[in-house]
């Protein structure tokens, strides 16, 4: 796990797709080093350990430097 983040909780979700099927994608909760609590839909193709923690580490990363601004 990254040092810009602790996950908090991770949910798996369908939604119904562009092409009318079915989409399976996990909701991620994670908490920054700045405190700030994330919501983030990462699908199911994408969610590897590395490209899970890539997708991660931007949104916590840009979180908190929105944050410090």
């Amino acid at each position: 796990m990254a040092n810009e983040y602790k996950v908090l909780k991770i949910d798996e979700l369908t939604r119904v797709g562009e092409a009318g099927g079915i989409q399976k994608y996990y909701r991620n909760q994670i908490r920054t080093k700045g405190k700030v609590v994330l919501t983030v839909d990462i699908n199911e193709d994408d969610f590897t350990p590395e490209k899970a923690a890539e997708i991660l580490t931007k949104k916590a990363v840009n979180a908190d430097k929105i944050l410090a601004a």
